[in-house]
């Protein structure tokens, strides 16, 4: 099942310019893998260069909601059987198990090997039992790619039986290449996009039942998941962009079964560029025993998609405070009064956010935020402006 090796010139960094254009040089994925929505080629190129230092037999790849370490665009999975999706999500929710991926992203280092984790007694994971063994891998590395203290991905490695496992020393250029990935995915939540005319305004609902199969859906949501998954709303199930509802899905039936109470909500941009939120809750029956899960897609608004962008920028949370206020319409004299600093303080953390998001002028600031990234919703009645100047 192992793919072709490239070893050619090193990779251009992530955040390069010239990371991305690199795509075109390279051979296409053979027909085992499949990469898909906005920004995949980032996966795809990544892939062929760190499978040149760590080998691996297959793997899985998700950009994620640095708020909720839940997988959202782009997506890529190799040399995994069609329609694992939903069983990969359900696992990773609904059992105690070790290299989960929220996790990793609150661990030291980022990063581990089943092997390693289970003390060489891969059989003591769930998943190990279920999922992997009987598809005939033997060894894990999962690792997350984080900046500070937001995840923008999650990668999980394979080596088929008969191979060495994992090193540490593997573990830690994986790691290592995380930080470089995590700058790159960020960077695709500031990039603009043209969003398709026709694509639906409303919230969209559908029900699963408790096996993750679809029930009934409304126009919208039948609209929304072809916008998804740029497929038929009836056959999306293996889809890879479905990873997003399947680990919605889980996530909101664990919480629901006191397993955890972590959010079930997503944000991510559909493959025409368009921010979506993503948000299920596990219904009750009349008697109430658990029924169906509903899961609602929707235009995400200001509000929602600013955090994202903000982070994304590599703010710090002082810059970020001071920015969500100037997009309050504070102006400089009581966002000071309300984070308990000087005028000058405020000043001088503006002059920091100007630089980095490369604005000179606090409706730059807001425009740079709201407007480039949700052109609707900055005429709606979810809009924020700026107040005037202040000096």
């Amino acid at each position: 099942m192992t793919a072709p090796t490239d070893k050619g010139s090193p990779a251009p960094r992530p955040h390069d310019p010239g990371f991305i254009a690199s795509v075109g040089t390279l051979p296409r994925a053979g027909s085992e893998v499949a990469t898909v929505g906005l920004g995949g080629e980032l996966f795809e190129v990544a892939s062929r260069r760190l499978r040149t230092a760590v080998p691996f037999d297959g793997s899985c790849w998700f950009g994620t909601d640095p708020a909720t370490v839940l997988p959202t665009t782009p997506v890529r999975i190799e040399n995994i059987d069609p329609g694992q999706c939903e069983d990969y999500w359900t696992y990773e929710f609904t059992n105690e198990d070790v290299l989960l991926f929220r996790d990793l992203a609150r661990s030291n280092t980022g990063g581990g090997t089943l092997l390693d984790a289970t003390d060489s007694a891969p059989q003591r994971s769930k998943r190990y039992r279920d999922l992997l063994e009987p598809r005939g891998y033997s060894d894990q590395l999962r690792a997350a790619f984080r900046v500070g203290e937001s995840t923008w991905g999650v990668v999980d490695l394979f080596r088929d039986q008969g191979q060495q496992p994992f090193t540490e020393r593997e573990v830690a250029l994986v790691t290592g290449f995380g930080a470089e990935m995590a700058i790159g995915l960020a960077t695709l939540a500031t990039t603009t996009r043209e969003t398709a005319a026709t694509t639906p305004d409303g919230p969209g609902t559908a029900l699963y039942d408790a096996n993750g199969t679809l029930c009934s859906l409304d126009a919208q949501a039948e609209r929304w998941l072809g916008e998804l998954t740029q497929s038929p709303w009836d056959v999306p199930a293996t889809h890879p962009l479905m990873a997003p509802i399947w680990s919605i899905l889980g996530r909101a039936q664990a919480t629901a079964a006191g397993r955890g109470n972590g959010p079930a909500r997503v944000r991510l941009r559909s493959a025409g560029g368009r921010w979506l939120i993503l948000h299920a809750s596990a219904l009750k029956n009349a008697d109430g025993t658990p029924g169906h899960t509903a899961v609602v897609i929707e235009p995400a608004n200001s509000a929602q998609i600013a955090p994202i962008i903000v982070e994304a920028y590599s703010l710090t949370p002082r810059e970020q405070q001071i920015t969500q206020a100037v997009a309050r319409g504070l102006p400089n004299a009581e966002i000071a009064d309300e984070l308990f600093v000087s005028v000058h303080t405020v000043r001088d953390h503006l002059k920091a956010v100007f630089t980095k998001l490369s604005v000179t002028s606090r409706g730059e600031l807001v425009a740079k935020i709201f407007a480039e990234h949700y052109g609707p919703a900055i005429h709606g009645p979810d809009a924020v402006h700026a107040a005037p100047a202040d000096h």
